[in-house]
């Protein structure tokens, strides 16, 4: 399948899901899948970029993981870790900017050290625009936007009558970041799961049952053939 070039999301989101179930199908440990779904994050960026996708914004953990097995939390930090070392070599490949979304404060400090120095390197590149969102819930995110909304206006930098949309879009993690045209979800839960509540407010939905690790340049060319074909009225209504 080709998709026209002309008509694609300028930014699409993904929700990665369906590791530990790709796992499972293959009787391996559900790191197994959580690393085959970490290798397969590069191919989807090349893709999207060589569509002529300029932002991709992936869940890589979530607020709620947290509360997942420990030895299944420590796996994916040590994941986490590689993914970044990883990614510094890829972002010069690939002339991508990086950057990290999300509350990183509760990272342990090795790798908050290491997503500052990604964020750095890449940030002069001119490719793809790449966000991972660790430690991310969008909840969280809004009552962080709120809380420095508040202590602005405490310290009189900023005062309660100029609160609006503008205004509080600086206080988020996506400041400057286009909103998403299109989130795309894998596999077939239907559900947003606390991610960019405040951004996906105009986005197109696409929810898919193939797997992430499994889920390729083909899928997600039918993921945006789905988005070209929908009716986007001016003001994203």
């Amino acid at each position: 399948m080709s998709v026209e070039i002309k008509n694609v999301p300028h930014h699409v989101a993904i929700i990665l899901d369906g590791n530990g179930r790709w796992a499972k199908k293959r009787m391996l440990p559900r790191n197994a899948g959580h690393a085959a779904g970490s290798k397969n994050v590069e191919k989807i960026c090349k893709a999207a970029w060589d569509m002529g996708i300029e932002y991709v914004t992936m869940y890589a953990f979530s607020t709620e993981n947290w509360s997942r097995p420990k030895d299944e939390v420590d796996a994916l930090m040590k994941l986490l870790g590689n993914y970044l070392s990883d990614c510094l070599a890829t972002s010069k490949k690939n002339n991508m900017q990086v950057r990290v979304i999300g509350d990183i404060s509760r990272l342990e400090k090795d790798l908050q050290n290491r997503i500052k120095e990604l964020e750095e390197v890449s940030s002069h590149n001119t490719g793809l625009h790449f966000q991972v969102a660790l430690n991310y819930g969008s909840r969280n995110e809004i009552v962080r936007a709120v809380k420095n909304i508040a202590s602005d206006i405490r310290e009189g930098k900023t005062e309660p009558e100029e609160i609006n949309e503008e205004l509080i879009k600086k206080y988020l993690d996506t400041y400057n970041i286009p909103d998403p045209d299109l989130m795309i979800r894998t596999s077939g839960e239907k559900r947003l799961s606390n991610y960019l509540l405040w951004q996906l407010a105009y986005a197109e939905l696409y929810f898919t049952d193939v797997l992430w690790p499994d889920f390729d340049k083909a899928e997600l060319e039918k993921a945006v053939a789905y988005y070209q074909k929908r009716d986007r009225r001016f003001g994203g209504i």
